[in-house]
């Protein structure tokens, strides 16, 4: 194995390590018996600890930032927001170190910016730009829907985190491709069996439309519901409550 392969090694290593463990909690001793390596060699690949930190952070952003293009490729608007939504649902539920390991990170930036130290921050804060451009385009270069999108990405990240099973009612104000996986229905387009992208069966095609909008005729919120005139609330529930 090369030393560019082994240093790729350790970099998955540590993402898991450092998504259980974060930071503080960490050892490179850990790290390294994962990888299968002496701790004097882990050191010759990074020049420490947080060298390495760095690395596993950089790389989950990167990550995400390329399954977001992958999935919203030839899309715009609704479709690729449906796309990158499920898409990311996939990847932290098929590999949930990717969102562990984002949740160390802002812990970590946190704690470092506290204590005077800015170079985390810095590199983090560039790496989730990235995910913020990687997204806009798709989403028509609206600032509003970019930010409502990352918004409820967020929300997703800490709902998870927590341990929410997906039949909650918690997921219900969510698009369904951005529920997790066991919740109703999703067919490959975000949609339920019997809607469209994201649709609920209740017209609404899967969007709150607000009247807080720029151009005075509202916006998508990114969840699932409807405009609020004589609204019914079983519309917006899981069929079986409806019922």
């Amino acid at each position: 194995m090369s030393a560019e392969e082994r240093r790729e090694s350790v970099i998955r290593a540590a993402m898991s390590e450092f998504a259980r463990g974060g930071y503080h909690g960490t050892s490179t001793e850990a790290i390294a018996k994962r990888v299968g390596v002496s701790q004097p060699y882990l050191f010759r690949l990074f020049p420490g600890k947080k060298a390495i930190f760095l690395a596993a952070a950089t790389r989950c952003v990167e990550d995400t930032r390329k399954v977001f293009e992958a999935a919203s490729e030839g899309l715009r608007g609704e479709e690729a927001l449906h796309a990158m939504a499920q898409a990311y649902q996939d990847l932290i539920t098929k590999d949930p170190d990717k969102l562990r390991m984002q949740l160390q990170m802002y812990v970590a930036v946190a704690a470092a910016e506290a204590a005077g130290d800015h170079e985390f921050g810095e590199m983090v804060r560039a790496g989730w730009m990235g995910l913020w451009d990687a997204v806009h385009q798709p989403l028509g270069a609206d600032v509003n829907e970019t930010t409502t999108f990352l918004a409820y990405g967020m929300l997703v990240n800490v709902l998870m985190a927590m341990g929410f099973p997906p039949e909650h009612r918690v997921w219900e104000g969510f698009y369904l491709s951005a529920q997790p996986p066991g919740g109703m229905p999703r067919t490959a387009g975000g949609g339920d069996a019997d809607g469209g992208p994201g649709a609920r069966g209740d017209g609404s095609g899967g969007a709150v439309v607000s009247e807080d909008g720029p151009d005075g005729k509202g916006r998508r919120s990114g969840v699932s519901g409807d405009d609020g005139a004589g609204a019914d609330p079983a519309a917006s529930r899981r069929p079986e409550e409806a019922e």
